[in-house]
């Protein structure tokens, strides 16, 4: 919209949400893709004590993995949370749950899964050691070489 000063002079006016609106939309044009890795996976992990896993990788570097809690006949084990950055080609990461006796309900550790996957599409593919540690932070189990494939989780 073009207006008139009082001295005579012509004045562009730009309206604020138009301007913002076009600010808006240029910084979504340049934001930069999320890393591969980023979304939900279906994980097959044959030497876990359950074999099927959910993973999600987040943009904020974290990880999260699920399994059935029924899954492990000894420990009732939460999800595990981690973190993992990326490295050339591949990502590295590590997540850690905490594990309950089933008999008595008390603290018996926790575990740790460090890995290292590499994404083609909607294909995973990872190798990871798995170490179990008692209530007083002593080795108890592995480290356990546990080789593992994902599927990506994808919407209809």
């Amino acid at each position: 919209m073009v207006g008139e000063e009082a001295d005579g002079t012509q004045v562009v006016k730009v309206w604020l949400p138009m301007t913002l609106a076009i600010a808006a939309g240029s910084a979504s044009a340049h934001a930069p893709a999320p890393d591969p890795v980023v979304g939900t996976w279906l994980v097959q992990q044959p030497a876990a004590p359950f074999p099927l896993h959910l993973y999600v990788f987040n943009a904020d570097h974290t990880v999260q993995q699920a399994n059935p809690d029924a899954g492990d006949p000894r420990t009732s084990d939460s999800d595990g949370k981690g973190a993992w950055r990326r490295k050339g080609r591949s990502v590295s990461g590590k997540w850690v749950e905490i594990m309950a006796d089933r008999t008595t309900h008390k603290l018996s550790g926790h575990g740790e899964f460090t890995f290292a996957v590499t994404v083609a599409a909607d294909r995973l593919t990872g190798t990871g050691t798995f170490t179990g540690y008692d209530a007083d932070g002593k080795v108890v189990a592995g480290p356990i070489d546990a080789p593992f494939t994902g599927t990506r989780v994808t919407a209809p």
